[in-house]
């Protein structure tokens, strides 16, 4: 019996210092919260300026399926962060699961799935540009690719309302851990492996196919043009400097978080306490590097963002002008001789990769179909 007590006490104590230790890190946890949250809104915004208008090189199905990311993107600096530090705030009156927890939860879990499938989308319509360029406009007409969005958006709702119903098929509740309210995927394995295998998974073969044959197509451009001499395989190395970022930092952004649900839901154990706070934001940071991977490394989208920036101020301070001659800057970086060069020079460099291995994929084509008789 004193044996016992002994035991209960120790587990007493040890509790109470984990408490100790989450309450302690709680506001650097909030802090990191706040500045990546601040991080993910401005940087949307910024590309939500540069896609509304004119972009050269960027095809209108493209600034779609952007759109639709920049979107998903968004929502996590404007709607995830906010909503779950709400939680974590009125958890210090309200211990336990509740049915607001269920509705965040519900919340994270459809934008989670949204970017994911979103990114699924967008490989898949580069695919289709760079492997059938001649087909691409009955391929992906404008109402294939605003379903394909509208799919996006809707599917994972539909498949993960279940989790919005408070005494539904899958338990939630507030990780102090991560400040997450997050489903309790031992409480229902079948569910859970469901939604891997209907989310996870198949976005994630999409994109590697796809990323994968654009990288194999344009390496091997590159060594044909590197062979030849032609023009030292610019546009080869544009594709490579995108495509291979673009998928390292999502398995490395999203992996980790299906690895902890996974083991969550089968062995219904968790994991220490930073290991689980990382893992679950993780995905999270992904909405701020897309727009570096997917816009900023893109020139053209640069210079736009620049033009903007320059008559954004010029509207606050008329006086400028004469001073730091932004509007000189801004007119010459507009000026028809610079245009239509820069416009052909960026055409290479496409945010979507379209125009990146277009033309060369155009010619290997149609060197390879017979004429007709």
């Amino acid at each position: 019996m004193a044996d016992a007590n002994i035991s209960i006490q120790v587990i007493n104590e040890t509790e109470t210092d984990l408490q100790r230790t989450l309450e302690v890190n709680r506001p650097v946890k909030i802090a990191i919260i706040s500045v990546l949250g601040v991080m993910i809104t401005l940087s949307n915004i910024a590309v939500v300026m540069v896609i509304t208008s004119a972009v050269s090189g960027w095809s209108r199905n493209s600034r779609y399926f952007l759109l639709s990311l920049t979107g998903a993107d968004s929502a996590f600096g404007l709607l995830i962060m906010p909503l779950n530090l709400c939680v974590s705030f009125m958890k210090e009156y309200n211990e336990g699961p509740d049915p607001f927890c269920h509705v965040v939860a519900f919340f994270n879990a459809t934008i989670y799935s949204t970017c994911m499938y979103t990114l699924a989308t967008i490989s898949l319509e580069r695919y289709v540009a760079v492997f059938y360029p001649l087909k691409y406009s009955t391929l992906l007409t404008r109402k294939r690719a605003l379903l394909l969005i509208s799919f996006a958006w809707i599917f994972p709702p539909v498949l993960l309302v279940p989790i919005s119903v408070p005494a539904g098929i899958i338990e939630v509740s507030f990780s102090r851990a991560s400040l997450v309210c997050n489903p309790m995927y031992s409480s229902n394995v079948s569910y859970s492996l469901a939604l891997t295998c209907l989310i996870f998974f198949p976005c994630s073969a999409i994109m590697t196919f796809c990323n994968l044959r654009l990288w194999i197509a344009a390496k091997r451009q590159r060594l044909k043009l590197r062979k030849h001499s032609w023009g030292g395989g610019y546009r080869p190395k544009v594709a490579l400097r995108v495509l291979v970022p673009v998928m390292t930092v999502y398995f490395a952004c999203w992996t980790p978080c299906m690895v902890i649900m996974l083991y969550n839901a089968i062995s219904g154990s968790g994991v220490p306490e930073w290991i689980e706070f990382i893992a679950v934001w993780l995905p999270t940071s992904n909405g701020f590097l897309n727009c570096i991977f997917y816009f900023w490394i893109n020139h053209s989208f640069r210079k736009k963002f620049h033009v903007l920036l320059q008559r954004l101020c010029l509207g606050l301070c008329p006086g400028a002008d004469t001073d730091s001659g932004c509007v000189n800057s801004a007119e010459s970086s507009m000026a028809p001789g610079w245009n239509s060069n820069y416009s052909l020079h960026e055409r290479f460099s496409s945010v979507s990769s379209n125009c990146t291995l277009l033309t060369l994929m155009t010619t290997e084509t149609n060197i390879r179909e017979p004429e007709p008789a």
